[in-house]
Order: structure tokens, then C-alpha cells, then sequence
């Protein structure tokens, strides 16, 4: 390792050349998140991860990212903020007939571009440190990137388990690079919750079952993105017109009143996933979906699940003959899977074009014994 490397002038340095590469915070942790295994275990043998049996792979590298990279001593941690000027939030999850898109995934996938940033920092340090080893990650490999963040002073953790940042919400990405470089560490943020439960209570699912504790297999983004089966019908009423994640937790949080818009046109919401009209999207074969969600993180879904998603949604939309239409003709179109969440979603819109039918002969009834007998 150099000796003459100003390692405090170079941990300024790599946050100002953070912030011109796009990012909003850059921070600096080790790499010990021994403190975080406990919590992991409990929630592993509880089964709180459903299907995603990739979080109990590899679960001792969790802990020690330095296992993920040979020689790494401390992490660079960075958020880059993926809010859209026009979110359009209640417009959409009000208007049942219309599908509802959690907000990261409106524009292009960020995976690739914070990626792309990251490695533009490790190869600017590079320059001024020719002993650096890097390696980036954004949502990928075993890495427990929040708990990273927080140690690094990007927030804290909130009582739903996102990084909540005092000047900017919750609506942004994490990544981080590991380096070999012995960086002095930034100091994490008090946890600012306080009492606040309102992401507790507003979850459709009952999906935080204790303060910081997600139990993913009632959690509708999970439900939605990473289930790969059936979604149990005792859930399904509930996902209402939510087709590919919800950010119910996000939209009650107080601290999103100080959340910062994007500035990357990336992440700007694509024309036909915007407040999309649920028949419309019903109508797509295979291959418009995939021409539609290139470059999205939707894609990674398959048809399968999107079609799936969509009949629960079309299900939970106000009644209409135009809907159960759609949802008959459907009907073995794409897998057994998705006929099943079709034939749901039509003893849905049957039971609810008989109840205004039922209210109509109760007021006829009640018409008929208020006139007179020779009327």
C-alpha cells in the first residue's frame, strides 16, 4: 500500500467526485456488520423470505462483505435519488382501472446505471490512488447494502426497513463499491422515527410485523416481483391495482415531504407505463411486453407473472361486462398459472356486477310497499 496517499484528502475527494458524477451522498464505512447477523437468522428461520431462497444462500457472506471481495476494507457507500417530477401517485392508485407501478421502475432499469457511475468512481480514485481495488455492486451478489448505508451515514433505517435520509426521504437507489483502501469512516445518523407508525398502518397486508421487520411473504411488492407461484387469495382483494410493486410505505412517510427529485431523465416514466389502463395492458402478447419493458426492470418478471399480476388487478377494477370479456378471453392464452388468477378474477367481477343488480330490486321492493295498493 502507498504511504503517501492522504487517505482524509482522498475520502473528500471521492465524495466530491460522487456528487459530480450524479450521486446526492457518498459516505464511508467498514465493513463489519457482525451486529446484523442475529437479526438475519431470526428472520430467515421465521421463512419471512418466501421463495427467495438466494437470502439464505451464502447467508455468512451477508455479514462479512469482505468475503466478496479479497482485500476490501471498507465500502463507499452512495444514493442517487430515482423520483420522477410526475409521479403521479393518487391519480393512479385511485383510478382502479388503472395499473399501478411502483415509481423506481417507471423509467429505465437503475442497475446499469449506477453501476456504470460506480465504476466511473472507483476508475476516478484510480487515478489518484493507483493501489485501489474496487469492486461495484448495486442490488447484487449476497451484500446487505442498507445496513452499509446507514453505517456510512447515508440514514437511517426506518420502522419499514428502507434508509430514510433527512433531507431526501426515502425515493433513491443504493450501491456501493468496495475498496482496499483504509478510508477514514463517516458516522451514522440518529434514527429519527420516533414514534411514527404510520407505515405499519397503512400497509395493505399487515406486511411490517414489528417495527424494521418485513415479512416479504405478505408484502405486496414482494407478491408481485418475487413470488414466482400463485399469489395466495387471502391477498389478492388486497393488492388492489398494484401490478408490479407498491409504495404505500413511502407515500405516508412524513420524511417524503422533503424528498428531492431526480435529475437523471433515465429514470423519467415511460409513456405506456405511466397510469397505464389495465384492459390495454391485458391486451399485450409476449412479445409487446418484452419490446415494452426493454431496458426496465419490469422485464425481469417474465409474462407469465405480469399477466398473473394483471388478472388480480383486472378482478379488484369496478365491475364491467368489457372486463369480464377481456378476462374470458384470456383464458389459456399464456399458463395454468395465470387461468387460475383469471378464474378468480371473474367470480370477482361476477359477485360484483350482481350486487348493484341486488340493490336495485331492494329499491324496487321498497318503492312497491310505499305506494298505495291501487296505485
Amino acid at each position: 500500500m502507498t504511504t503517501t496517499v492522504d487517505f482524509e484528502q482522498l475520502a473528500q475527494d471521492i465524495k466530491r467526485w460522487g456528487l459530480e458524477l450524479g450521486f446526492q451522498h457518498v459516505g464511508i464505512t467498514d465493513l463489519d456488520l457482525s451486529a446484523e447477523q442475529a437479526a438475519l437468522d431470526r428472520w430467515l428461520e421465521a421463512g419471512m423470505h418466501g421463495e427467495m431462497g438466494f437470502m439464505e444462500r451464502h447467508r455468512e457472506l451477508r455479514a462479512d462483505p469482505a468475503k466478496l471481495h479479497q482485500g476490501s476494507v471498507r465500502a463507499i457507500s452512495v444514493r442517487m435519488n430515482y423520483l420522477p417530477a410526475e409521479a403521479g401517485f393518487a391519480k393512479t392508485l385511485n383510478n382502479p382501472r388503472l395499473g399501478y407501478i411502483s415509481r423506481y421502475a417507471l423509467g429505465r432499469d437503475y442497475h446499469k446505471l449506477l453501476r456504470k457511475r460506480l465504476k466511473d468512481l472507483g476508475e476516478r480514485i484510480k487515478l489518484a490512488c493507483a493501489d485501489l481495488d474496487y469492486r461495484p455492486f448495486v442490488d447484487s451478489a449476497p451484500i446487505m447494502e442498507r445496513p452499509l448505508a446507514v453505517k456510512a451515514g447515508l440514514g437511517w433505517t426506518g420502522k419499514h426497513s428502507l434508509v430514510l435520509a433527512e433531507d431526501s426521504g426515502s425515493w433513491f437507489f443504493l450501491g456501493e463499491l468496495l475498496v482496499n483502501l483504509p478510508l477514514p469512516i463517516d458516522q451514522p445518523k440518529q434514527d429519527k422515527c420516533g414514534s411514527c407508525t404510520a407505515c405499519i398502518t397503512i400497509c395493505p397486508t399487515k406486511a411490517i410485523v414489528e417495527p424494521y421487520v418485513v415479512d416479504a411473504r405478505r408484502c405486496i411488492s414482494y407478491l408481485t416481483i418475487e413470488h414466482k407461484t400463485a399469489i395466495p387469495e387471502e391477498f389478492r382483494p388486497l393488492l388492489g391495482n398494484r401490478i408490479y410493486g407498491c409504495d404505500d410505505c413511502q407515500l405516508i412517510c412524513p420524511w417524503n415531504r422533503f424528498a428531492q427529485l431526480t435529475n437523471e431523465d433515465d429514470f423519467s416514466p415511460r409513456q405506456s407505463l405511466h397510469a397505464p389502463k389495465l384492459l390495454e395492458l391485458w391486451q399485450w402478447d409476449e412479445a409487446t411486453f418484452l419490446k415494452q419493458t426493454e431496458g426496465s426492470a419490469i422485464r425481469r418478471i417474465g409474462f407469465e407473472r405480469w399477466q398473473r399480476n394483471l388478472a388480480v388487478a383486472l378482478g379488484n377494477a369496478d365491475p364491467a361486462p368489457e372486463i369480464l370479456s377481456a378476462l374470458e378471453q384470456g383464458k389459456g392464452r399464456v399458463s395454468a398459472l395465470v387461468d387460475e388468477h383469471i378464474e378468480w378474477a371473474i367470480a370477482r367481477q361476477h359477485e360484483g356486477l350482481a350486487k348493484p343488480n341486488q340493490q336495485v330490486r331492494r329499491l324496487v321492493r321498497a318503492i312497491e310497499k310505499g305506494l298505495p295498493r291501487d296505485a
